[in-house]
């Protein structure tokens, strides 16, 4: 016998979500962070139109050990077979602990200071790859940093990125828009965890923090952290598999703790591009400030489908206030569901917006930093909006997702 059964299956509307979106971000009432990984410079284009700008970790792993492999091989090949992953991070930890602890003792033919000398030259030859300059014509960073100084702001826009390049401060400065990076000075800039704390500058100047490190940064004759301007690499701390306690030293302790302040403050929203959330250090403070703070919201912009962004669907899975827009589908207020847009359009100007965000095929293009960026930028243009009663409450708090019915024959 059979029977029909009905089946709840959720989809999300990307016009709605979208449409609150461009509202939010094209007005400057609302305090808003981006939080931009390694997966950003990646998705930019060199100046001769190929990709990537700068490599991802795999790419740059490659190119590092590449260099490194005529004099270090044996100690890659011994590395490699110890270690269950080969990523530079990885790699990179493991050789500061041997220079750490084996002192005059020898590991894969190679003493304690040897392995430090090692790490200086992984660092180096990561600096030569990361210190690049942006396209002199446009970028996905020109478009950030012109949605940035678009409007007047009520709070200043903060953005926490773990990329070691300067291709922010070029975007800024390339415009003379003001930025802070948490360090004050002429000769040798120093770091003020103070003024980071308590963010006293005009909100016209936009926040930068550096949680890994940056190009230009060195230790100065007294151990501190200061910035020399140049392209040095010596100061570069990688994610989760370097010791807990050497994140903990200034500056980067005062900027991870700006990243859980931030979220902490009521009715923020943090924007990722680019970031994985698998480095623990940082999912932890965001887990943490959003587990407290229900008033302040993530958005994740992947570029995966969803099931291929585990850990930033783990922080959806414990968190509402923690949604994740994949290319596929979205996880939204916990509700899992495929991206479906409605057939007809909200108006009928309504075309062009959505070929912003989604392709002929359905998919969900933002999590990108190319299309992510002109969607930031063009959200001050005149658009043609849909006249619903209820689009302010929709730019205030996400809309729930809608639903469909299925019938299964049992």
């Amino acid at each position: 016998m059979l029977r029909e059964r009905k089946l709840t299956v959720s989809v999300h509307n990307p016009d709605q979500y979208m449409a609150a979106l461009r509202t939010i971000v094209a007005q400057g009432r609302k305090r808003i962070g981006l939080l931009v990984g390694a997966g950003a410079s990646a998705g930019m284009a060199k100046p001769d139109g190929t990709y990537p700008l700068i490599p991802a970790v795999a790419g740059l792993t490659d190119q590092v050990l590449t260099t490194l492999a005529p004099t270090y091989q044996k100690q890659i090949d011994g590395l490699k077979a110890e270690l269950a992953q080969h990523d530079i991070e990885t790699i990179l930890s493991r050789i500061r602990s041997l220079s750490q602890v084996i002192g005059s003792s020898k590991v894969h033919d190679l003493d304690g200071p040897g392995f430090a000398t090692f790490g200086e030259a992984i660092c180096s030859e990561i600096g030569k790859i990361v210190d690049v300059r942006l396209p002199e014509t446009e970028s996905a960073y020109a478009d950030l940093v012109n949605w940035i100084t678009g409007t007047t702001r009520d709070y200043p826009v903060e953005i926490f990125t773990t990329n070691y390049d300067l291709l922010f401060e070029e975007a800024f400065e390339s415009v003379r828009a003001p930025y802070f990076d948490g360090f004050t000075g002429g000769r040798e800039p120093f770091f003020d965890p103070v003024s980071v704390s308590r963010s006293d500058l005009p909100a016209r100047w936009t926040r930068l923090w550096k949680l890994h490190g940056s190009l230009g940064w060195r230790a100065s004759s007294k151990g501190e952290v200061i910035r020399t301007g140049q392209s040095s690499a010596s100061h570069l701390v990688f994610p989760e598999h370097l010791k807990y306690d050497q994140t903990q030293k200034a500056p980067y302790a005062a900027l991870l703790d700006r990243l859980r302040t931030f979220l902490l403050t009521p009715d923020t929203l943090l924007i990722s591009i680019g970031f994985s959330f698998a480095d623990a250090h940082i999912a932890a403070r965001i887990d943490e400030a959003l587990a407290a703070n229900p008033s302040s919201s993530v958005f994740a912009f992947q570029y995966k489908i969803l099931d291929e962004e585990g850990p930033a669907c783990d922080l959806a899975r414990r968190l509402p206030n923690f949604s994740v827009y994949a290319r596929d589908q979205a996880k939204v207020n916990g509700t899992r569901g495929a991206w479906k847009a409605p057939a007809e359009l909200p108006s009928k100007d309504w075309g062009p917006i959505r070929s912003t965000y989604m392709d002929d095929k359905g998919n969900f293009t933002l999590g990108a930093i190319e299309p992510f960026a002109r969607f930031f930028a063009a959200s001050r243009s005149v658009q043609a909006f849909p006249t619903q009663p209820d689009l302010a409450a929709l730019a205030a708090e996400a809309p729930p997702p809608t639903a469909a019915t299925a019938s299964e024959a049992k």
